[in-house]
């Protein structure tokens, strides 16, 4: 007998009823789900063109350039060398007496002053032999003299008979040239054991600061030895190096024609903020530095070791590295900008009507802080200052401190921001 199945079994029944139940809430919530997502899609706010510009507009700072004529600042790094530099040497022999005390190292030894006295005994004697040797050469000329007014008798007594080529040794010129030419050697013997004598007193050629003494009291002495080394304190030079590109800006001093371009030289590394001394462009050397390849040009500073001036500037020190602005040539009708505001491959970014806007400008000059442009910018343009992350032509832009409102404009009347 086959078997049925139990339709009234009440376990059965109740689980088919919960699986229906289940997949009923299952399709409420989907179908929910779904009529949130089609509502929230339907209500979405639609972009307006002006608003996202105006949220999306990056904000900067600017500032209005304007024309003018400049003289550019060159700086060039140097050292400090002496204009005038000699070895003092005797020009004769003999021992030492007398030293100055001003001839030490550091000291300062004025123009024509006695550097040191060599004995003079040697040259006084020689002096005194020279001059006796003078009167006999004298005195043998006057005696001539009167010979040869002798011969002169003797030849107007025996004129005609006396062949013409006679004449001479009869009246005896040759004697009387030999007797001249005498007393001249023997004077010039004199003037030379006078010069010797005056050459025991060796003086300073110019004022000059002592450097090095190789010399004292005691010391014998011979031409050519060095007694020590001396620098001229009239003028210093700053030998300095300048880029080729930038050597036609440059005005040097011509011979009687006054001086050069003003310098101002500082030793930034010892002197305070704000001391510098001044001096002027002297001359171009002419020649490249070996390492650098720059043209080296000579900045002169007159009274280095500030012995006249009374006004606290410092001195400068033989050998130390100096910085020297050079004022240069004047550029006329150029825009200056600081040189941190010229970007990359030479360009500068400027706020037209609200947007950024990329020029290529023509730079006349580069100095160590400004640029100089000729060309590529124009009165009253607004040079953006700031950073930007992203750089791109037409980008809309906002002015810091302007109402974001008002379109910006390069015809607005107002004084240019502070950077």
């Amino acid at each position: 007998m086959d078997a049925q199945p139990d339709n009234n079994n009440p376990k059965r029944t109740s689980a088919n009823e919960g699986w229906r139940l289940t997949l009923f809430v299952c399709v409420i919530l989907l179908l929910g789900a779904g009529g949130l997502a089609v509502f929230i899609l339907s209500t979405e706010p639609t972009a307006g063109r002006g608003g996202a510009a105006k949220d999306t507009a990056m904000l900067v700072k600017t500032h209005k350039v304007e024309r003018g004529n400049y003289r550019p600042e060159i700086v060039a790094m140097g050292t400090v060398e002496a204009a005038r530099r000699i070895s003092l040497r005797p020009r004769i022999s003999g021992r030492i007496l007398e030293r100055s005390d001003a001839f030490t190292p550091g000291g300062i030894l004025e123009k024509g002053q006695t550097v040191v006295r060599i004995d003079p005994a040697d040259y006084e004697n020689t002096l005194k032999q020279k001059k006796s040797e003078l009167q006999q050469e004298r005195a043998d000329l006057t005696i001539e003299k009167g010979q040869q007014r002798v011969a002169h008798k003797d030849y107007e007594f025996f004129q005609d008979a006396l062949p013409e080529e006679q004449k001479d040794l009869v009246l005896r010129e040759p004697q009387l040239k030999i007797a001249q030419a005498d007393v001249e050697a023997a004077q010039a013997a004199v003037d030379q054991a006078q010069l010797d004598l005056e050459r025991t007193r060796v003086e300073a050629p110019f004022k000059a600061l002592v450097v090095e003494r190789n010399a004292n009291v005691g010391s014998q002495v011979s031409p050519g030895d060095t007694l020590g080394r001396l620098i001229g304190v009239k003028k210093y030079w700053v030998a300095a190096t300048v880029p080729l590109a930038k050597m036609g800006r440059l005005s040097f001093s011509q011979e009687g024609e006054g001086k050069g371009a003003p310098v101002k030289v500082r030793n930034t590394s010892v002197w305070e903020e704000g001391r510098y001394r001044t001096g002027y462009l002297y001359k171009r050397v002419g020649t490249l530095e070996e390492k650098t390849r720059m043209a080296r040009v000579l900045v002169a500073v007159p009274d280095p070791l500030a012995r006249k001036e009374k006004t606290g500037e410092p001195p400068l020190m033989l050998g130390s590295y100096v910085r020297a602005h050079i004022q240069g040539g004047e550029l006329v009708d150029v825009i200056r900008v600081d040189r941190e505001y010229i970007r990359e491959n030479d360009t500068v970014w400027v706020m037209q009507n609200g947007e950024l806007e990329i020029r290529d400008p023509k730079i006349a000059f580069r100095g160590k802080k400004y640029a100089y442009i000729r060309t590529g910018l124009k009165e009253g343009d607004r040079l953006i200052t700031s950073r930007l992350t992203s750089v791109v032509e037409g980008a809309p832009l906002r002015r810091k401190g302007a109402d974001a409102s008002a379109p910006d404009s390069n015809n607005q009347s107002e004084a240019p921001e502070n950077r």
